[in-house]
């Protein structure tokens, strides 16, 4: 990454955070009920037997408790980030953190999470290793991802929160099915996004050639834009 795109995406982040820190609880509500509605009513989505949803933080982006409950309702196989450290280099090198998709097993599980720090529901460390990952058989491993950002633009460029955990998955996603041999095809990418975070129509986010854009944008507002036709709804 370029230091002028690096410095953008750094500015762009701060602009953002300061705009919703204006935005009132009520609002978060209003605007996670208008995104999730659009969210359900979406062919990929509803035709989607594996999922991935973001566990979201008390405010600041798209709530996403009810996807997880929604998915489970239509007995979707419901798939969640998780993070661990990996030591490099026989340890070393200070570890670095790597994002895996570890399957939910119901309702009852969901709501046993604690919230870490930021707020977020957090499985046990003690429950991963008896977790289903993604890639432990599914066909495909992945049908939908639901991704949180910072920002997104019309043309679904999406702004992370700075850590790249979704584009390296993606990109270890791609080559997984390219070393099994399989057909490439990658999951539906669904950006959720407050309507704070959306930039306007002649502004686009900063990226690079490792960043990943959406197929598919839902914001605060209802509006669904896709990649297919780049259409509006």
């Amino acid at each position: 990454m370029t230091t002028s795109v690096s410095a953008a995406k750094s500015q762009l982040r701060q602009l953002v955070k300061k705009e919703l820190s204006k935005i009132s609880k009520e609002t978060y509500v209003v605007q996670t009920q208008a995104a999730l509605k659009v969210l359900f009513s979406l062919p990929e989505y509803k035709t989607a037997r594996r999922i991935s949803v973001y566990l979201s933080m008390p405010i600041g982006e798209i709530g996403t408790s009810d996807v997880v409950y929604n998915a489970l309702l239509r007995d979707k196989s419901v798939f969640i980030p998780y993070l661990w450290k990996e030591t490099v280099l026989g340890g070393t090198k200070p570890k670095q953190a790597i994002m895996n998709m570890v399957r939910l097993n119901s309702r009852e599980d969901f709501d046993s999470f604690l919230s870490d720090s930021w707020g977020i529901p957090t499985p046990s460390k003690d429950s991963i290793a008896g977790r289903e990952d993604c890639f432990d058989g599914g066909e495909p491993p992945l049908d939908l991802i639901v991704v949180p950002g910072t920002a997104f633009d019309k043309g679904l460029r999406r702004l992370g929160h700075g850590k790249g955990f979704y584009d390296s998955f993606l990109w270890r996603y791609r080559e997984e099915l390219e070393r099994q041999g399989k057909v490439l095809k990658m999951p539906h990418l669904v950006g959720l996004a407050l309507t704070a975070q959306v930039l306007p129509d002649a502004e686009m986010v900063p990226t690079d050639d490792k960043d990943w854009d959406m197929d598919s944008l839902i914001t605060g507002d209802g509006e669904l834009i896709r990649r297919k036709d780049h259409t509006t709804m």
